[in-house]
């Protein structure tokens, strides 16, 4: 398959690459970096970007920005990150990306625990992904030509945890290599319509 790997150069997008590379053409897909670069909070970005990959097997984001704020110091302007990055970014990927998609091909967005185990400063971060797994239910069920949408949920990577450990005491972090299993799941299977959580 040919697949177009976002966010290839994070701790998540490296495991996934690895996982997948041996048996599969990966496209590399960066910010700044990889094959082809991409701004997913800019449509106009996404579409050019396609026009440069061509038609696609399967599409994978592992990218996605939210602002860390607590609640009460938070605004409408701390919110505007993750709606037009993680969330709407993502949608758009499947918006404009059906366009450029094989009969069958599969779209695998990223979420979090966060949705469903949140920590504080985290309500903009559990808002996106509970809306994007939300996104990703209703989607399934209207794409056409075989075209399947699922979402990964993992929890705290284990390689973040000299970062992260203050804001995640208690929770049993995962190897990214472990969360790329579910990616490949997603791109190998045949569901659609569901949120793989990892951890």
């Amino acid at each position: 398959m040919k697949i177009l790997l976002i966010g290839a150069s994070g701790t998540v997008g490296s495991a996934i690459d690895r996982e997948l590379a041996p048996r599969h053409e990966i496209v590399r897909i960066g910010r700044k970096s990889g094959d082809f670069q991409v701004d997913i909070s800019d449509s106009e970005s996404i579409r050019k970007l396609f026009k440069q990959t061509g038609t696609f097997d399967a599409l994978i984001c592992a990218a996605g920005s939210v602002n860390f704020v607590p609640l009460a110091n938070m605004t409408e302007k701390d919110f505007e990150l993750g709606l037009r990055d993680k969330l709407m970014g993502q949608v758009n990927l499947l918006l404009i990306g059906r366009e450029f998609a094989n009969d069958g091909a599969s779209f695998t967005f990223t979420t979090g625990i966060l949705s469903h185990d949140p920590i504080r400063t985290g309500s903009s971060a559990a808002m996106v992904n509970g809306a994007l797994d939300s996104f990703v239910r209703a989607a399934a069920i209207e794409l056409p030509r075989g075209l399947r949408i699922n979402s990964v949920s993992p929890n705290v990577l284990l390689e973040a945890m000299g970062s992260y450990a203050p804001y995640f005491r208690g929770f049993k972090p995962v190897p990214a290599a472990d969360v790329a299993l579910a990616y490949a799941k997603s791109v190998e299977g045949l569901q659609t319509g569901q949120t793989y959580n990892v951890g």
